[in-house]
């Protein structure tokens, strides 16, 4: 039974350079975790001092096709529990299989990395369309998140096209990540490293929603009220941050 669990420090690029380093001298792991991980009294936990390589994100873009290179990141910004063995396993894989990787369906790594995936860009899509900016009183948009999967660089590469002209800041509320945008280009912060000089509303913010709770009340119709049919098209989870749902949380 291999019991080696080994550690990286939660970090993309450190998890390729580890898996590369693995592969690279025959070491099969039991596990890989990031630094967040809590053992068990089996686990045999190794912490290696690797240097990363900065040729090795475009080595393996040319080594296996850009494809797999996104599928095999979309798996890290995943919540799966087994993330980092699935990444792997594709990239052992793709070593052998270069570019054709993904027709393996065969392949139970290249299957389940698929899902995930898909899964992460189901998500990532539900949100461009979901997300509730308010303006506060230094008229920066600003819109709280709580996805299941890392997906805030998605959602700040889309706005950062659709709202170019203007100053926001997304925060993602379970990781403590916050994204950006100064009318330039977006960049990822810890909230431990970035305070929010105001978080109050404007007044043109506070009229608006003031108005658009009358509305929301105002066309509801009582007797054809369904909570089931309007939560299987708007599930719980988002009702937190839309305005007109305050009160039924």
């Amino acid at each position: 039974m291999n019991n080696s669990c080994y550690i990286y420090d939660d970090t993309f690029v450190q998890l390729l350079n580890l898996i590369y380093f693995l592969i690279k001298n025959k070491m099969k792991p039991g596990n890989i975790q990031n630094t967040y991980y809590s053992p068990t009294l089996l686990d045999e936990i190794i912490h290696l001092e690797i240097s990363e390589d900065p040729e090795l994100i475009t080595n393996l873009i040319q080594e296996m096709g850009p494809d797999t290179y996104r599928t095999i990141y979309y798996v890290f910004l995943s919540t799966e529990e087994n993330k980092e063995l699935i990444i792997y396993y594709l990239i052992l894989n793709g070593f052998k299989y270069k570019d054709q990787l993904l027709y393996h369906r065969n392949l139970k790594c290249v299957t389940k990395a698929i899902t995930i995936s898909k899964y992460v860009l189901h998500e990532a899509h539900k949100y461009k369309g979901f997300i509730r900016f308010k303006e506060l009183d230094n008229h920066v948009l600003y819109a709280e998140i709580e996805p299941l999967n890392d997906i805030l660089y998605f959602i700040s590469h889309h706005f950062e096209k659709r709202l170019k002209q203007e100053y926001w800041i997304i925060k993602d509320v379970k990781r403590g990540i916050l994204s950006i945008y100064d009318k330039h280009k977006y960049i990822l912060i810890s909230e431990n490293d970035f305070k929010l000089s105001t978080t109050k509303l404007s007044q043109q913010e506070w009229e608006m929603e003031k108005l658009w709770k009358l509305f929301y009340q105002t066309i509801g119709i009582e007797t054809r009220k369904n909570d089931r049919c309007r939560r299987n098209f708007m599930p719980k989870k988002y009702w937190k941050y839309m305005i007109e749902m305050e009160n039924e949380i």
